[in-house]
């Protein structure tokens, strides 16, 4: 119980929670105090980015490049269609 105890005291220094209050986040946070702070304080979880190796990197961005320039040359294909549709002759 000290160690809660010691969290709850933490807690208190560094916030402007009640007794009450630190206990309650430090059960929301599974008695983790920092997370408790950082709560308080507004600093949100950093997403952690997947670490990739070159090789994947480079095939990554050639995916990319040519998806993004397949589609542009399909739009303008799709484009140049309707452009070529035949207009109707009046009789």
């Amino acid at each position: 119980m000290d160690s809660i105890d010691q969290k709850i005291s933490i807690i208190m220094r560094q916030t402007d929670y009640s007794r009450e209050v630190a206990l309650e986040k430090l059960q929301v946070f599974d008695f983790n105090e920092i997370n408790v702070i950082k709560d308080y304080v507004g600093i949100k979880e950093k997403p952690t980015n997947k670490v990739t190796s070159v090789n994947q990197e480079i095939y990554k961005q050639i995916r990319n490049r040519l998806n993004t320039a397949m589609r542009d040359y399909n739009n303008r294909v799709s484009t140049q269609d309707d452009n070529k549709q035949p207009q109707p002759q009046p009789h």
